[in-house]
């Protein structure tokens, strides 16, 4: 039986997002996929669901010949990481829940996905490159929002609405937390304004023996902000995990 990492990149980026962990990773496969519709992958329909995502990741790591894997979902990629727990768990040696919460949307945050998307098909995405998501901390270096921003701009308009309106209606993952069962580790940073540490934080208590990691000043992508720190907590976890990396 072949295990390895599986990577899921957070909205509205692509894999591209993972390039140092992959970089880095070395003596354990790395898969790190593009969700439906994202870095040309082929769309899931007008809406991308959790559970399509899942199951395309699932898939990626098949055609990759990996059976098991610890699952490393950041923000958009912790929604999908959990639904691929509940729908592929026989494949999940362990979780690395990165930057994200359990709970679903309330109404309001519904409403503003679905605000999102009506404008994405409407505008393009030129207006989300301009003025994103506080997706990195406020000292971020401009060089790295570049990079970020030019990864969003790379994604087709029809993909980030579809994936904005699949985690509208993605469902409260909190119910199945205290049945998870392979080791997990939870991240979150102090300069992530997008989910602080407060919506974060308390997966580590509702997982059982669920570890929790703070990284100092990054912002919500803290693998591209913290990427040393961030790969060193993912090697260990996978090795914690018993999937072997060096």
């Amino acid at each position: 039986m072949t295990e390895g990492l599986l990577l899921l990149h957070a909205f509205p980026l692509d894999a591209s997002m993972w390039e140092p962990q992959v970089r880095a990773v070395t003596g354990v496969p790395v898969v790190a996929p593009n969700l439906p519709g994202f870095g040309g992958a082929p769309p899931a329909g007008p809406v991308m669901t959790m559970d399509a995502a899942a199951d395309a990741a699932a898939d990626a790591a098949t055609a990759a010949g990996v059976d098991r894997v610890v699952v490393c979902g950041l923000s958009m990629g912790g929604y999908v990481a959990l639904a691929l727990w509940r729908r592929h768990r026989d494949r999940v040696a362990g979780l690395v829940l990165a930057n994200t919460k359990a709970g679903a949307d309330d109404e309001a945050g519904r409403d503003r996905r679905r605000a999102l998307a009506d404008r994405l098909r409407s505008e393009g995405n030129a207006f989300l490159v301009d003025a994103p998501p506080p997706l990195l901390s406020a000292d971020a270096p401009d060089d790295l929002w570049s990079r970020v921003k030019g990864i969003i701009a790379a994604q087709a308009s029809e993909a980030i609405a579809a994936a904005s309106l699949g985690m509208a209606e993605r469902p409260d993952s909190t119910p199945d937390l205290p049945g998870i069962d392979v080791p997990t580790l939870v991240i979150t940073s102090t300069g992530d304004a997008l989910i602080p540490s407060e919506a974060t934080t308390p997966m580590a208590d509702q997982i059982p023996r669920a570890l929790l990691e703070v990284i100092e000043g990054a912002g919500h992508l803290s693998n591209l902000e913290a990427p040393d720190r961030f790969t060193q907590l993912l090697l260990e976890h996978a090795t914690a995990s018993g999937v072997g990396a060096s």
